[in-house]
């Protein structure tokens, strides 16, 4: 027998005894983000270099960022679908899916970035993962990127600044309820659409945090912004359930590993890019109003009857849990 009879009798013999080559698991990953200093971005492409380095040979993970597979709507669709297997929409963006996300939208619930990083990590948040199991999807992570301020075309100082103008608002209805709350008229729009409505006046103003605010420079068509941190926009890594399922479980124990590992550090390091982000748009030439204690305390009182409209929605536990986590140490 030479060498290549060998070869192919020794691979026949492992074929049929079920031993066959394991084939490269390539993991899609899309998001609807673009640029190089966004939260969502940086923490995506430490993931993929981690696990394309640790797991080289058994999963690749491919990037697909700012829109390049679609919307928010097609990248949700292509995973149930197994076009695309991981992906990080915006928590306001589940709304068809699951109404307990929204707790997330509502105003003022949070004080701080800190808060939602204790509720995200304690057990009613992380029981927020699987509440998009019933749509065929599982949630792995939160991801941050941070507290959302208001901007529009003329200053926003006291709540009734607010009344009569158009804002643009992600497809959620507790933001939407939100902004009625204000006297204002919310309308819905994808956020790659959002700069140029703004230039057009199509919308008087918008909500957003610092880094999107400024790697989108939505600061260069609004007369100022104003710092209320009044909610947050954060993602959820997620996946089909059924190819999170498929997964062997040595590898899926990995990838889990990996992504705890990089959401820690990306979460931990999200206040800061913002805070960045901020002090460039200064030095761009963006104007800031900082609201004192009094000011602030009138847009929490006129926004706050939002909760009790979706209260039944999300669980009053939930809610209470989300609450709890402010001030804690």
């Amino acid at each position: 027998m030479n060498k290549f009879t060998g070869l192919l009798a020794a691979t026949a013999i492992a074929l049929s005894s079920g031993m066959a080559f394991a084939e490269e698991i390539v993991i899609k990953f899309a998001h609807t983000t673009g640029g190089t200093t966004h939260p969502k971005v940086k923490a995506s492409e430490a993931f993929a270099a981690r696990v394309n380095e640790q797991m080289a040979g058994k999963v690749k993970v491919e990037l697909y960022p700012n829109s390049q597979l679609g919307g928010v709507s097609q990248i949700l669709e292509g995973m149930l679908l197994g076009d695309i297997q991981m992906g990080a929409p915006s928590l306001s963006k589940f709304e068809q899916y699951t109404l307990k996300l929204r707790i997330f939208d509502l105003p003022f619930v949070f004080e701080d970035i800190d808060a939602v990083d204790r509720f995200q990590n304690g057990p009613t948040g992380q029981e927020l993962l699987n509440s998009v199991n019933d749509a065929g999807l599982q949630g792995l992570a939160f991801w941050h990127n941070g507290m959302k301020q208001m901007s529009a075309n003329s200053p926003l100082i006291a709540p009734s600044d607010a009344a009569g103008k158009k804002f643009r608002v992600q497809s959620s209805d507790v933001l939407k309820a939100q902004f009625e709350e204000l006297g204002a008229t919310p309308q819905k729009m994808a956020f790659s659409e959002v700069f140029g409505a703004l230039q057009q006046g199509v919308v008087d103003g918008q909500e957003n945090t610092w880094s999107n605010i400024y790697t989108k420079k939505f600061f260069e068509v609004q007369d100022s912004i104003t710092e209320t941190n009044h909610g947050v926009i954060d993602y959820l890594v997620v996946t089909s359930a059924e190819f999170w399922g498929s997964l062997p479980d040595d590898i899926r124990s990995e990838l889990e590993t990996i992504l705890a590992e990089v959401s820690a550090e990306a979460n931990a390091n999200s206040a800061a890019i913002n805070q960045t982000n901020r002090d460039k748009i200064l030095e761009d030439g963006g104007k800031i109003n900082e609201l004192t204690a009094e000011q602030r305390n009138a847009w929490v009182e006129a926004m706050k009857p939002v909760w009790s409209k979706f209260t039944d929605d999300i669980g009053q536990d939930v809610l209470d849990a989300a609450l709890d986590a402010n001030g804690a140490s």
